[in-house]
Parts: C-alpha cells; structure tokens; sequence
C-alpha cells in the first residue's frame, strides 16, 4: 500500500503532460497530493517531442482517477508573467503552494562553432530560465507560509563538460548554481531548494534520432541497441539510462519531510557517474 505522506499538499508539477513530469504526479497524487499540472504543451525547435494538449489531458485524467484535485494550466516555464498567473491559480485553487517541480526542459545539440543562436537561446531559456521563472513565482508564497519544497531537474552533464552539448550543460550548470544560491535565501523561512540530477532518462529526451546520432555518428540511422553500449560507457555500473520510477523517487524523497534537512545539494541518481566528477 502506498503511504499518503503528501496528504492535503499542493504539488506544482512543470512539464506534467509526459515523461517524468507525469510520473512525478501520478507519484504525488498516489500519495494523496492536490496536483497543479503545468505544460507548454506545444513543440519547441529541439532533440524530441514535445507533450501535446491531449497528452497533458491525460496526465490529468489518471491524477484525478487516483482522487486527486487537480488544476491543469497550459503555461510557457519562459514566462515569469506566465508562471506568476500559474501561482496565483494554486494559491486561489488550493489556498498555497508546498512543493514545486520544476522538471520541464529541453535538449538540443550540436558544435558551439556552428550552433544556430536559437538553439543556443531556447535550451538555456527553457533549462534555466524556465526553472528559474518557476522557482521566483513561489519564493513569496512558500515564504510567507514559512514552510515549501523546490526540487529543479538538473543533469550529470550539469557538472561536466560535454561536447556537442555546451547549450544544455550550462543551463544545467546553472541551475545547480541556481539551486544552491536560493537555498541559502529560502531556508530561514523553512524551504528547502534542491536539485535533482540524474543520468540519462528512458523518455523521448533519450529516445529519438538527433541523441542517438550524437552518441553513435557513425552510423547512418542507430537504433536503441545500436546506441545501448554507447550511453553504458558513461557511468561505472554500466547502466544505458534510468527509468522514470527511478527518477521520480528521488524527487519525493527531496520533497518529503525525511528530506527536511535537506537544501542547496544536487542528488545524484546516475549510475557513479558523479564518481568522476571533481566534487
């Protein structure tokens, strides 16, 4: 039996239509959480898919056919006017804000020499400022209660280099850096500012041709094996990629009152990767 230990909460869950966004608040709402459910719910230039509005309409489906409350808000992270208006409709829904999950980003790649200044914009404009418009909206709100969980998705490449990727390392650099410096900010008023940054996840950000060109480019089309070995070299238990259930128990845990005393780290779920890594 799954235990209720986020009873009565409201949990703001960005990019929610798919992906590990709808398995955090499938997660919450099993655990008795009321879900706001924030998605672009459009296609943004990049490496995958992005969630449509049917997709964002069945993450709300399953949440409330598990008994959660649920309010779902087509909204652009880029947005601080947006995400303020995300806010607001929380607080006048469910009358605060507990936890935040700002999970929503993008990937894109390629050389820093050739790289299109849109791509360059919109990777670091949804990863970082995306998360950072999220986190802004609710510091007053969690504030004044005294009282919230932030957890920002970062990456394992959010703490090294990476080539064809500098877009969306230093995005995730930044909200690390982001993470930490809100956190000192926020704990007297008792919230904790964390970030969650695992090694690759089995969702379409994973999954699709652009990223498995760029880890196999000597093959013409690779497919998932022909990519598998290739993402196992990365980590020290040679694990291709983590599935979404692992993911999302790591952001509950930061979430959670057994995390209470926890603020201003990143939690590693990669496989040692972060063994390597100078600190």
């Amino acid at each position: 039996m799954t235990m209720r230990n986020f009873e009565g909460r409201t949990a703001v869950v960005t990019g929610a239509a798919k992906g590990q966004g709808r398995s955090h608040a499938i997660a919450l709402a099993q655990r008795g959480a009321n879900l706001v459910l924030v998605d672009i719910a459009a296609q943004i230039p990049c490496a995958s898919r992005m969630a449509t509005p049917e997709e964002l309409d069945e993450t709300a489906r399953i949440v409330e056919s598990l008994g959660a409350p649920c309010l779902t808000l087509k909204a652009d992270t880029r947005s601080p006017e947006q995400m303020r208006d995300v806010v607001a409709a929380t607080v006048e829904r469910f009358g605060r804000v507990d936890v935040l999950l700002a999970n929503a980003g993008i990937a894109a790649f390629g050389p820093v020499r050739e790289m299109a200044d849109d791509v360059w914009r919109d990777v670091v404009d949804v990863n970082l400022g995306g998360v950072a418009a999220s986190i802004r909206a609710v510091a007053p709100v969690m504030a004044a209660q005294r009282s919230g969980r932030i957890v920002a998705t970062a990456s394992s490449v959010g703490r090294e280099g990476g080539p064809n990727n500098a877009n969306y390392a230093a995005s995730k650099w930044g909200v690390i850096g982001l993470v930490k410096s809100v956190a000192i900010e926020l704990a007297p008023y008792g919230v904790t500012v964390n970030a969650f940054s695992p090694m690759s996840v089995s969702t379409d950000m994973c999954h699709n041709d652009l990223t498995y060109g760029l880890f196999r480019p000597d093959l013409e089309a690779p497919t998932t094996d022909d990519v598998r070995a290739t993402f196992a070299t990365l980590n020290p238990m040679a694990v291709p990629w983590i599935e979404v259930g692992d993911a999302t128990e790591a952001v509950l845990f930061l979430a959670s009152d057994e995390a209470r005393y926890i603020t201003g780290t990143a939690l590693d779920v990669a496989g040692g990767w972060n063994a390597f890594h100078s600190a």
